[in-house]
């Protein structure tokens, strides 16, 4: 849990100032699909916390984890695939906010295992 609140810090932290930036490109698509982007992100991870946290130990953890991340990445594509045919987001920086909180997820798994 400690990871998901450094991750949702650092993300933030980049991805407001970049919304409120592109604003002066696109001022209706860029920074809402920048900001939903990074939300997707922080949101899918931490439901990936919550699942791994609550299967550790029960029984059938291989099953109810490849049941519930399923599910998971439905309502993801859902949502954004709702987003994207309403035409309220612009796809490519929709990602560009998804990738953020990616990489420090991934920079915070680097920094978790070199600590352990």
């Amino acid at each position: 849990m400690e990871i998901l609140k450094r991750v949702a810090v650092k993300s933030l932290i980049v991805i407001l100032p970049a919304a409120a930036a592109s604003a002066f490109i696109d001022w209706k698509k860029l920074p809402v699909s920048i900001i939903a982007g990074g939300i997707f992100g922080i949101l899918n991870l931490r439901a990936i916390v919550r699942n791994v946290e609550g299967l550790v130990g029960s029984d059938k953890a291989v099953v109810k984890m490849v049941f519930m991340s399923m599910v998971r990445i439905f309502i993801l594509f859902a949502a954004i695939f709702l987003l994207i045919w309403l035409k309220i987001v612009n796809i490519m920086w929709l990602l560009a906010g998804f990738t953020v909180v990616l990489v420090f997820i991934l920079v915070e798994g680097v920094k978790a295992g070199r600590a352990a």
